[in-house]
């Protein structure tokens, strides 16, 4: 029988639920506004609009929440580098290159200490602390058109908010891709979804 350790709160399990669904209806809505034929669209143009406007809303919110979660709980204790940090990076790429394939030990165990190993904790850091702050600050300039009717270097500063918007949201759409991935290494295939719903993590 496995060991389990019990890390996801209730509160973590919601903000990432809620987290994983809004970001699935901002990926969808945001490829079928820009990339659909007018006239077959994936979403209908006017759906899509305000489909993302919600859900761009309620993940600003959820953010806000996340974050005030973190400052008061020891949750944000997980998402702190305090030594090592590119050679912590270095070790632990090898191990998902070579060494999970010749079945070595994580050479970062998950504990209740230390719940992410480096390479997560470094791809958190920005995911959650960098490109999700830029996406949401885009985010409500485009809202609000009229806040950068500007011109920077020459070029509009609502068309390189635009752009700049879209970017962080491709990132976000790729680490959402490998994020999925990484989560089917664990003790089963499945184990780490498990985890989101039970709250506990399951050792190898």
């Amino acid at each position: 029988m496995s060991e389990k350790v019990y890390l996801y709160p209730v509160w973590i399990r919601l903000w990432h639920w809620f987290n994983a669904i809004l970001c699935l209806l901002l990926i969808v809505t945001g490829v079928s506004m820009q990339y659909s034929d007018p006239a077959f669209p994936m979403i209908r143009f006017d759906w899509a609009v305000s489909i993302h406007d919600i859900s761009g809303i309620i993940l600003a919110i959820n953010y806000i929440l996340f974050t005030i979660g973190n400052l008061t709980t020891s949750n944000g204790k997980h998402y702190i580098f305090r030594k090592k940090i590119l050679k912590n990076l270095i070790v632990q790429a090898r191990f998902y290159a070579f060494g999970i394939f010749k079945g070595e030990d994580p050479p970062f165990p998950i504990t209740e200490k230390s719940k992410f190993n480096p390479l997560q904790k470094f791809s958190y850091i920005v995911i959650m602390h960098a490109i999700t702050p830029i996406v949401i600050i885009s985010g409500i300039m485009l809202f609000f058109p009229e806040l950068i009717s500007f011109d920077i270097f020459g070029s509009g500063a609502l068309h390189i908010t635009d752009i700049l918007h879209v970017i962080m949201g491709f990132i976000i759409s790729i680490f959402l891709v490998v994020h999925i991935y990484f989560c089917t290494i664990g003790r089963t295939p499945v184990s780490n979804f498990k985890s989101m719903f039970t709250g506990f993590h399951e050792k190898h």
